[in-house]
């Protein structure tokens, strides 16, 4: 009988280190650190790039005649006065203000143009995406200091058959090309006002919420 109860100690033993050695395996994973309800400095994002049905107005100077306010086909082009199917998808305002200058430089001396994205849609790397269990799954353009709250608020929040907190971020790595996914708290950010669970949003971010089980 003695020497039973060691043998017992011992297996109660590593079964509790079995259960910690899996809660620990199911912890650990990539983090997303917290961000901040505001930043703390406001900074410009990486430079706006044109997407399909974007509002653009294009203005030439002296030139009213040519100038027009177009919306970028789904195709990714734009039809102007004197320009037909310059592609516009994939530029920069200022890119496509160069190409339209060129373009019209046959037709008019020098002419100065200017593109003002006056609806933005953007391109999908420049949407954030939330699918799942929302009120109201959507492709949000993505503006500077993003914030998962943020998207939340956006799309109504969670509904109510949602697992906030089994909620995954998944990112493409521009400078790897491989898939990230990150875990999300989103429930005790909305219900519990977690600070620590709202994180910085990127461009092209897709936000994935499961429906609970129960």
């Amino acid at each position: 009988m003695r020497s039973g109860v060691p043998v017992r100690a011992l297996l109660a033993v590593g079964a509790v280190a079995s259960v910690l050695g899996g809660c620990a395996s199911s912890a650990s994973g990539p983090v997303l650190p917290p961000a901040t309800y505001v930043a703390s400095k406001e900074q410009p994002g990486e430079e706006y790039v044109i997407g399909p049905l974007d509002q653009l107005n294009v203005f030439v100077w002296r030139n009213p005649e040519l100038s027009a306010k177009v919306q970028v086909r789904p195709d990714g082009r734009i039809t102007t006065p004197l320009i037909n199917d310059m592609p516009a998808v994939g530029k920069t305002p200022s890119v496509l203000a160069a190409d339209m200058k060129q373009a019209l430089g046959q037709y008019v001396k020098d002419p100065i143009v200017s593109v003002i994205v006056e609806n933005f849609s953007g391109t999908y790397s420049q949407q954030v995406r939330v699918i799942g269990a929302t009120e109201k799954p959507a492709s949000i353009p993505y503006r500077a200091n993003m914030t998962l709250l943020d998207a939340m608020i956006a799309v109504g929040g969670l509904n109510q058959y949602a697992a906030g907190n089994k909620a995954k971020l998944v990112r493409h790595d521009r400078k790897t090309g491989e898939q990230q996914e990150y875990k999300l708290q989103i429930a005790d950010l909305l219900k519990k006002g977690d600070s620590s669970a709202n994180v910085s949003l990127q461009p092209g971010d897709v936000i994935i919420i499961p429906e609970s089980m129960f």
